[in-house]
């Protein structure tokens, strides 16, 4: 009988034994799978590819504009902007990686790269955050004609041509008249773009619906991530009353006013919040501030809606006019990120309110794709307190949102080499 309870003790400790090593190698498998043991790279390291439950933001430097990557949780994507501005040097700096291609090319194949894991190879949604080239593309007399259709190739539609959009969006779609209808060619090529990509490619394009959190949804798994959203905050003067879907103009009827006062395309520029758990993040393309009070002050409401968030993209590329003291004190950013293309991108004024802990307590990490050397004149030791100054800047937010690192990478070459990191930061 001794030998039969021992046979079954050792077969009873071979079980747990079993069971213990499938437990291991089952949280194993768990911490491969949702990405941790990517979540630790190293400076001089590749850039490890998205995992699902990971937020990716991706602030793509080319030298010529803003344009900003997002893989969501769930692997739905988003690009917002793609800039490809024709202003010569001196008041741009040189392109990147170089000139070997244009800045639609560059944006196409960063896309390319980071999205080469994902199960869709088209991007889920497109947003303009308003038409100025620097976001949305300058056509010039040698662009390349598309294959699809009469217009050429610059900055959004160059990436189109390379990678397929499902949805399309910006603030004024489909007249194109607001606030009065455009002469610009940049515009009317623009145009062409869009329409021949709905009649003949099956694009969808929508108007961007101010108020709403839905517009932007998740495509492929929503059910598992419920405290992820996109708000869309403001637009063509309207802007978000912080309760359900409801909207208010901040504009004027334009009846009421001179032509000659109408707002200008900046003050157009469509902003959202994104929300994953505790983690937030603003992007708000080139509003601006006005006199306190005034109703050019489009900064001022859309800030007091949109509320605190951890990372802000900052207004106007932190041009003088952008990111005022109330705007600062609304949203009290941990992080802010600059796309930086000019000498004036940042003005000295704007870095210092942004600097500041007069107007917000706390600390704060100010990143920047560029500076340029006319701006380190006239700055100067100034930007001393930049993290970084040149580069790609990517957002990388843990899974459920509690917290992010921010990772520089080299934009002199496409080897999506980690130059530095930043964080770990807790989310607000």
């Amino acid at each position: 009988m001794e030998g039969n309870t021992n046979a079954v003790t050792k077969i009873h400790n071979m079980a747990i034994l079993n069971k213990f090593l499938k437990s291991i190698l089952f949280g194993i498998s768990v911490w491969i799978f949702s990405g941790d043991l990517i979540a630790q790279p190293k400076v001089g390291d590749v850039f490890p590819a998205w995992a699902e439950g990971y937020l990716d933001i991706h602030h793509v430097n080319t030298g010529k504009g803003a344009s900003t990557f997002f893989i969501l949780p769930d692997g739905t994507t988003l690009l917002v902007d793609a800039g490809a501005t024709q202003r010569p040097k001196p008041r741009v700096t040189d392109p990147k990686p170089n000139d070997s291609s244009t800045p639609g090319e560059w944006i196409s194949r960063y896309i390319k790269h980071v999205m080469v894991d994902l199960p869709s190879k088209n991007v889920d949604y497109a947003l303009l955050t308003h038409f100025h080239s620097d976001h949305f593309g300058e056509s010039y007399p040698d662009a390349k004609l598309s294959k699809y259709g009469a217009y050429k190739l610059a900055g959004i539609s160059e990436v189109a041509e390379y990678i397929s959009f499902d949805k399309l969006i910006d603030r004024d779609w489909p007249a194109y008249d607001y606030p009065k209808p455009t002469t610009d060619d940049n515009m009317k090529n623009y145009i062409k773009f869009v329409k021949t990509s709905v009649d003949k490619r099956g694009v969808l394009a929508e108007q961007f619906k101010v108020g709403v959190n839905d517009q932007f949804a998740l495509m492929n798994k929503p059910e598992k991530y419920p405290n992820f959203e996109i708000r869309n905050i403001a637009a063509n003067g309207q802007v978000w009353t912080g309760t359900g879907t409801n909207r208010r103009n901040q504009f004027p009827a334009l009846e009421s006013l001179k032509e000659s006062d109408y707002p200008n395309e900046n003050m157009c520029s469509t902003a959202f919040r994104l929300s994953y758990g505790q983690f937030d993040y603003f992007s708000g393309g080139d509003l601006f501030a006005g006199k306190p009070g005034h109703w050019k002050d489009i900064e001022t409401p859309v800030a007091l809606v949109t509320g605190p968030v951890d990372v802000c993209l900052a207004n106007h590329h932190a041009y003088h006019d952008a990111m005022s003291e109330s705007f600062l004190q609304a949203l009290r950013p941990k992080v802010h990120i600059i796309h930086a293309w000019s000498p004036s991108h940042p003005s000295l004024s704007t870095l210092r309110r942004m600097s500041s802990t007069v107007i917000y307590p706390g600390p704060r990490d100010i990143f920047s794709t560029n500076i340029m050397d006319a701006t380190r004149i006239v700055i100067g030791s100034n930007l001393d307190s930049l993290k970084s100054q040149q580069g790609h800047i990517i957002v990388r937010v843990d899974p459920d949102g509690e917290s992010y690192m921010i990772y520089i990478l080299d934009d002199s070459e496409e080897s999506f080499r980690i130059m530095s990191i930043h964080g770990p930061y807790t989310s607000n």
